[in-house]
């Protein structure tokens, strides 16, 4: 079966609705939905019953790099500086470090058991070298899989960040591979170039953002997610534009978007957890459906050979050298070792290869997708029994909850309080988004002339308004009134 625009959106919508009615008994068998998603789309494919030809890596890749985008971002929403701060180095030096190692580490190892050329080898190396945010993301939250002392924080950051260093070795050593005469020195400043100008760009791209979704005042609250994914995509492409890396851009502007008060938050972290997961789903059919599995057959063998090395030795190797100097159990570092998945990311990486045309491209793509369903199977499958396994899960009743679950899941508040705004108050003339309220509070209701409305975060606090807040402790009601009474909520409109 041929695509076309008349059926593409039919199989499209089958392809969807098939992948989550399958996903959602998946894990009654321990199966992680996104090897699910992509045995889908291989089934669907040329190869598979479906029969669907679908043979465009150009096309896969921006299906993929658009996916990311939002996975990324969603996955940056949803970080909470508090809790990355104490690791923050950690993570730092685990996705710089640490994929440089593995990238250099693997790439030796393949240019020993096989017959690529040194370069050849780094970039098949550099290609897996990172760990997949969609998957380490997609499975620590399916699996409601509670973890001690900062483990989850520093596992997320590090899938979150480390993408951009593993796409500038990929392309690094894929313009080695092409021009052999240029040497390794010509990677440096390629790397300065795309760290600092990609990082800088996002904390820029954030604050703007911030500024833009506060002060814009539109007039649906429907408006509002649109309008972070204009921001999203204006940060990327722009950053992209200048020399930057892009995918870091977007995460760190996410990462501090993720922890200010945002006019309608609620509907915009809703918006993009939806989102991600459209996208991991579509992101796992589309690489299912480019992939033929009677080419993945022959390199099955030395595949194995450089997932297990990759498993057991390079991922190790790395995280104990780059983590050499920070303070940390042995059994957590083993962890962080363990959850060094390989999804999506590696498989859109192995796309540049192919679109430059190397000899080598159709097999370092299969030997890629080889490995990293290999590294879904064996690693996504046993994160929970490796982590009980090494004293590293806390039960499930005394699973923290993030901020920003409980933002979107609106948890139940203990008391209610009314509160009359006299005109002396500092909250007068002020919108609700720059009184800077505890995270645990909200106003759910104002009544102003005996009438009720509904407050958002542009609703402006009028003279003898009176607010019904809601909180859970005594505390918060304290602070909630210094907000109201004293100077320092923010700017006046």
């Amino acid at each position: 079966m041929n695509l076309t625009i008349e059926n593409i959106l039919l199989v499209g919508s089958l392809l969807l609705f098939v992948s989550i009615i399958v996903g959602k008994t998946s894990y009654k068998f321990g199966v992680p939905t996104l090897l699910l998603f992509l045995s889908i789309g291989m089934l669907a494919g040329s190869d598979g019953i479906g029969g669907i030809q679908f043979a465009d890596p150009k096309a896969a890749q921006f299906i993929g790099v658009v996916a990311l985008n939002f996975i990324l971002f969603s996955g940056g929403l949803d970080t909470n500086w508090s809790s990355v701060r104490p690791i923050l180095w950690q993570g730092v030096v685990l996705s710089t470090v640490g994929v440089l190692l593995t990238a250099l580490s693997l790439g030796l190892f393949v240019w020993y058991v096989t017959d690529f050329t040194i370069y050849e080898s780094l970039l098949l190396g550099s290609i897996v070298s990172s760990t997949d945010a969609a998957a380490v993301f997609s499975i620590l939250r399916s699996k409601s899989l509670a973890l001690k002392s900062n483990l989850r924080p520093t596992l997320e950051l590090e899938s979150g960040s480390n993408d951009p260093m593993a796409y500038v070795l990929t392309i690094a050593f894929l313009s080695l591979v092409l021009n052999p005469a240029q040497g390794l020195a010509s990677v440096i400043p390629l790397f300065i170039q795309q760290m600092l100008v990609g990082g800088l760009a996002g904390l820029g791209f954030g604050m703007l953002s911030k500024r833009i979704i506060n002060r814009i005042q539109l007039d649906f609250e429907g408006l509002y997610p649109i309008l972070v994914l204009a921001l999203m995509f204006v940060t990327f492409s722009a950053t992209d534009f200048v020399g930057g890396n892009g995918f870091l851009a977007i995460y760190i502007c996410a990462v501090y978007l993720g922890n200010q008060e945002l006019i309608h938050k609620k509907a915009i972290l809703k918006f993009y957890d939806g989102m991600a997961w459209l996208m991991q789903i579509v992101l796992f059919l589309t690489l299912g459906l480019l992939v033929f599995p009677t080419q993945v057959f022959p390199v099955m063998g030395i595949g194995l050979l450089i997932s297990l090395f990759l498993i057991i030795v390079a991922r190790p190797v790395s995280v104990f050298l780059s983590l050499v100097f920070f303070r940390m159990q042995l059994r957590k570092r083993f962890y962080i070792s363990w959850v060094g998945l390989r999804g999506a990311v590696p498989i859109v990486f192995a796309t540049y290869p192919l679109l430059a045309g190397i000899d080598k491209a159709p097999m370092i793509f299969n030997i890629v997708f080889f490995v990293s369903v290999t590294s879904v199977l064996i690693q996504g499958t046993t994160l929970g029994v490796v982590a009980k396994w090494l004293h590293m899960a806390l039960p499930e009743r005394i699973k923290p909850i993030s901020e920003s679950e409980k933002l979107i899941i609106d948890l139940p508040k203990a008391n209610l309080q009314e509160i009359e705004i006299l005109p002396h108050f500092t909250a007068v003339n002020k919108r609700v988004v720059d009184l800077q309220f505890p995270r645990s509070a909200f106003i759910v209701m104002i009544k102003r002339d005996d009438v009720y409305i509904r407050p958002g975060g542009s609703t402006v606090i009028l003279p003898n308004d009176v607010l019904m807040v809601l909180a859970d402790r005594e505390e918060d009601f304290i602070n909630v009134h210094n907000r109201l009474h004293k100077p320092g909520g923010g700017p006046t409109v």
